[in-house]
Parts: C-alpha cells; structure tokens; sequence
C-alpha cells in the first residue's frame, strides 16, 4: 500500500503557500512556536537580534522573518556571509569604499550598511568577521555612523542589524577570537532555534513543502509515499537539519518515475548508523578529555586552577557538559575551601 501524501501530510501543510513569505513558514512549523513568539515580540522594535542555530537549521529565514514583520518591511534587506569572502575584502563589502582607496576602485562604491539605509542588514556567520574590523561595526550599531575605506567622511545611516552564529560566541570571547563589547551589543535578543532532531513534529510540514516547490522545477508530479517511509525520515538525527532533508526529498523526486516519492530507505538508514556511530566516538573523546582534566585538578571545576578554567569554558557549559556527558563531580572548589575552613 502507498499512502496518498494528503493521508500523510497534515492539512494544515496545505496552507502554506508554494512561495511562502519565511514568516508563514516559521508560524506553520509547531516546533518553531518558541521562535516565532520570539520574532513576534523583537520585530516591531529596533533592537538588534543575534541568531544562534547549528549548520541548516533556517537561521537565514528567520532574520527575514524579522524584516518582513517589523516596520522597516517596505525598506531593503540586505544581507552579507562574512564567512564567503576573504577578510581583506569584507571591510569595503560592509562599509564601501572611495575611489583610489585601494588597487582597483575606480569609483566610490557605498557598503552593505549604506544599501541596508532604512531597513535590515543580515550578517550570517558573525563569528568569521575580521577582529579588526569589530569596533567599526560596534561604531554603527552604537552611533549609526561610519566611513568608507580611504575615506574620511562620516556616513549616517538607519540600519537594524540581525546577526547569525553557528559558533558559541561566548565561548569565543572567552578566547578573544570575539570582541565583548560587540557581542552584549548583538545580544540584546538572542533566538536559538532548535535542531530538526528536536522538532520532528515538523518533518511532515517540511516534506509537504519541498514537495511543492521543488517538484516543478524537476518535472515531476508525486501523490504517494512508500508505506513506513515518512516515519524512517522522522527517525534520522538529521546533522544537516532542514537543508539536509530538502536535500533528501529533492533527490527523491529526481528518481521518482511516477507518483510515488521514492525515498531512499536504505542509503538513509545507512547514512543514520554512520552518523550513530561518529556521534558515540565524538562523545567518548569529549568525555575521556574532560575525564583527564579532572584528574590533573584533582576534581576541582571551579576557580583560577579549576578543570573549566583549564578548558577554556565557562564553569556553567562544564557542569552541564559533564552531566550530559554522565561524568559526576566528585570534588569542588566550594568543598576544598570549606575542608581548609576546619
């Protein structure tokens, strides 16, 4: 038996659009109701919003979905990877440049935060931004001002900026590979979205939608689903998370000759041992690591001596490290002060 997909796709999958608006999208997931009650609340605002998510969970929809519910919505968005240019490059992409500053600029060029003037600059991937070009952009959010490479000019601007990490910015404060200032300045309204690993509610949603923009553009017409087929999709950790399943569906479609979604059952199952089995192993060095830290402290977490301080964390993410990681404290620097106390 092959279940019509509108058996098994929720009817309210139906609702979305073929070319839904990003917040129609994140109001339809039910495991995104956390998030969008997020963007609801910070959208109407000017405040700054820093995005946290791992690789593919839709950071980049909603920074969109931001812009598109705030009042800047009828101004540009605009948006710039720091991670896809070379550091020499990104100071001019962000800020622009005056003829003559460099080989090359034959006219003055405005930045990313002069086209983003009275609307929203996305910043994906703020934790690749040159170190050196931090108090610059600290300066803008601060004053709404700048000036263009080679140039002495101040420029003002009206910009909300919305930052995105995949990378523990705390964490690199910590090692400062990330400036403080700029990080509690980007941090005033933090949204982390949740891996699809933990929101498999949404699957159905996702699969329905892909298999309504992605089919037209391979030329295929699908109604049915491999019995059992939508239940092993809802099984897999997904590390790719949404990018990974639209990957997924969308070479299903290109192999399905008729109505039927061919799933790839076995090369997911495969896929799903594998990443298993590397998940376990990455776990067990993380634990045999902190294990040898603990030794060397003698079991002391907290202080200037202490396994966290060793590590370079916070003595917060190391307890809760070593709980997830089954390792109990046995000895902490509250304990030895009040031993020494006796």
């Amino acid at each position: 038996m092959h279940p019509d997909l509108r058996d098994i796709i929720p009817i309210s999958s139906s609702a979305v659009p073929r070319s839904a608006p990003s917040s129609t999208l994140i109001r339809s997931n039910p495991g995104l109701r956390s998030v969008w009650r997020a963007v609801q609340m910070v959208a109407r605002t000017h405040s700054s919003v820093l995005i946290h998510g791992e690789t593919g969970t839709g950071k980049e929809l909603v920074a969109r979905a931001v812009h598109d519910e705030s009042p800047r919505k009828h101004g540009p968005y605009v948006k710039l990877n720091c991670a896809a240019l070379p550091a020499g490059l990104v100071e001019s992409e962000l800020f622009g440049h005056e003829r003559g500053a460099f080989t090359g600029a034959a006219s003055r060029t405005d930045g990313r935060f002069q086209q983003a003037h009275g609307g929203t600059l996305f910043l994906d991937e703020i934790g690749e931004l040159p170190l050196e070009l931090q108090p610059k952009v600290l300066r803008v959010l601060q004053e709404q001002e700048y000036e263009r490479l080679g140039g002495g000019r101040t420029v003002r601007v009206d910009v909300r900026l919305v930052a995105a990490t995949n990378e523990d910015l705390q964490q690199m404060v910590l090692q400062r590979r990330f400036r403080t200032d700029l990080f509690y300045r980007l941090n005033v309204f933090p949204i982390s979205i949740p891996p699809l690993r933990q929101r498999r509610e949404d699957i159905p949603l996702l699969v329905g939608y892909f298999l309504r923009t992605l089919a037209p553009r391979v030329n295929r017409e699908v109604t049915e689903i491999a019995e059992g087929a939508l239940e092993l999709l809802k099984s897999q950790e997904w590390p790719g998370n949404v990018r990974e399943l639209q990957n997924v569906i969308e070479r299903a479609l290109i192999r399905s000759s008729g109505p039927r979604l061919e799933i790839p059952i076995e090369e997911l199952r495969a896929t799903s041992c594998s990443t298993a089995s590397m998940t376990q192993t990455l776990a067990e060095a993380e634990r045999s690591h902190i294990l040898g830290v603990l030794e060397q402290t003698n079991g002391v977490v907290s202080g200037p001596k202490g396994a966290a301080s060793r590590l370079g964390l916070p003595r917060t993410t190391l307890t809760s490290r070593m709980q997830r990681l089954g390792i109990v404290q046995r000895k902490t620097l509250l304990e030895i002060e009040r031993s020494a106390d006796r």
